[in-house]
């Protein structure tokens, strides 16, 4: 017995070393072969969980909601946020615009008022013939070429007079229409001068022959305006003006009147000698001239005091688009000449940011000198690279005529300098300053110094700021573009301009 017992116990003992799983699977089967596991090892399979996917509120179950007292109420309130917004931004909006200060009306402008015209009163002396050189004038922003007197008129002959016929030095017809459209193409207009007696001592001979040739200009006029030029030029102006004064207004409407083949505007150009500025002043309102050169800004020994008194006398007495301003005619030399070579920018600066249209003999825009005549042989850089002085003067060729290049460009651009309002703001007897301003158009301060010595102009008015951004300068020392400057204090160089700018403040 003691035997079976122990027999008993090791079989139970054996059976506690079998797997859990030995012999039955899960459901009580007997388990297959290689089925068991490692003693303790349990399987448990656990159901994945199924993907829930959002569906959204159907047709009808939106319909129930949407009809709840709750959502009645969101909608209205939300419509009512919606609707007070819009008002409340739609009443802002007018009031800042019944707050800012009305715009100005734009001036109606002529072509002659938009840039600087270009005078070439010797047509070899510029170039070989009347092919030009138009691509050059573009670049300057030139908006009109004032061309001759190019027709057949001997000295003093005015029975030799021939207004429509070119003189062979100069060209000839189908040249000159050439010029006229290549000019035409980049948008420069062509100005013929038809001075009768160029060549003699006075513009209309003697008051004798004044009737006859006014009469005999009347056909040219016809014949040259059918040629395709946008405007005539005529020195003398007072003389013919008062001695025939029926004709006169006669020559005045062929040019001024526009017509239905014609509709561009077409431009009739006065020249006198005079410079004081009360007679040009009753000269420019007698004579009816679209506009009017004359000597105001190179009488001698003017300063600067007598220069802005002529300019403000102009500007109070005559619309701005009338004004016309130059330092030399056609025959009466270039502007480093007439006003030394040393302050050419700064006559560049002065010519292209008064009020009016400023008015070059070609060369000026690189400082071209007489040298014994009136009429120099125009400097064209060669194609050769220059060495010691050559180079020099053509670098200071080219500077001088980037700097015009650049004030012909934003006089074009920018509104204060075409057209704005002008007031001096300071002038003694070597310095001026003044402003040019348009609605809320930036501003612009030019101010000029002609003594040998640095000057300090103060500029502490009520209308200026304390600094300003300097836009361009003559002197290659100045202050950099765009830099900062004083009005307070504003110090110019010996013989400096400067053209500054700031922005418009309500």
């Amino acid at each position: 017995r003691s035997r079976d017992h122990s027999e008993a116990e090791l079989d139970q003992e054996e059976q506690e070393k079998q797997p859990m799983t030995g012999g039955l699977d899960a459901c009580g089967d007997a388990a297959s072969p290689g089925a068991a596991e490692k003693n303790g090892s349990v399987h448990l399979k656990i159901p994945e969980e199924a993907e829930v996917k959002f569906t959204g509120l159907s047709k009808e179950e939106l319909l129930r909601v949407a009809g709840t007292p709750g959502w009645v109420r969101t909608r209205w309130a939300l419509l009512i946020v919606f609707w007070l917004g819009w008002l409340g931004m739609l009443v802002a909006a007018v009031v800042l615009i019944l707050q800012a200060p009305p715009c100005r009306d734009l001036p109606e402008l002529n072509w002659w008022n938009k840039g600087p015209l270009y005078q070439i009163g010797d047509v070899q002396a510029f170039s070989q013939n009347l092919k030009g050189e138009t691509a050059d004038l573009e670049q300057l922003k030139v908006k009109g070429l004032v061309l001759g007197p190019i027709h057949v008129a001997p000295a003093d002959q005015p029975k030799d007079l021939r207004f429509e016929e070119i003189s062979p030095d100069a060209g000839n017809l189908e040249q000159f229409k050439g010029l006229v459209k290549a000019a035409h193409k980049k948008g420069i207009s062509v100005v013929l001068d038809l001075t009768p007696n160029y060549r003699g001592s006075g513009s209309w001979f003697s008051n004798v022959s004044v009737t006859n040739v006014a009469e005999r200009l009347k056909s040219a006029l016809v014949f040259w305006l059918d040629q395709g030029v946008d405007g005539v030029q005529l020195a003398g102006v007072e003389r013919v003006a008062s001695v025939v004064p029926l004709l006169w207004s006669d020559i005045r409407a062929i040019v001024q009147n526009g017509t239905e083949e014609r509709a561009k505007k077409r431009v009739l150009i006065g020249v006198t000698e005079r410079t004081s500025a009360d007679e040009v002043s009753s000269l420019l309102s007698s004579t009816g001239v679209d506009l009017l050169l004359s000597g105001v800004l190179r009488a001698a020994n003017t300063d600067a005091t007598e220069r802005a008194q002529s300019i403000q006398q102009l500007y109070s007495s005559h619309n701005q688009s009338r004004l016309a301003w130059s330092l030399g005619g056609r025959a009466d030399g270039h502007l480093a000449t007439l006003g030394g070579p040393a302050l050419l920018r700064l006559h560049q600066l002065l010519l292209l940011t008064l009020p009016g249209t400023p008015v070059f003999n070609y060369g000026d825009e690189i400082g071209l000198e007489d040298e014994g005549t009136n009429f120099p042989k125009m400097l064209w850089d060669s194609a050769e690279e220059p060495n010691g002085t050559l180079k020099e003067q053509q670098e200071e060729r080219e500077s001088s005529r980037r700097l015009f290049q650049a004030l012909s460009e934003l006089r074009g651009r920018e509104r204060s300098l075409m057209f704005g309002d002008f007031l001096l703001l300071y002038n003694s007897s070597s310095s001026l300053a003044f402003l040019r301003s348009w609605d809320q158009s930036e501003r612009y301060l030019a101010a000029f110094n002609w003594a040998d010595e640095a000057a300090t102009l103060p500029l502490s008015l009520p209308a200026l700021p304390q600094h300003a951004t300097v836009s361009l300068s003559t002197d290659d020392g100045s202050p950099a573009s765009n830099s900062k400057v004083q009005l307070e204090a504003l110090r110019l160089g010996p013989g400096q301009a400067t053209l500054l700018k700031f922005p418009y403040s309500a």
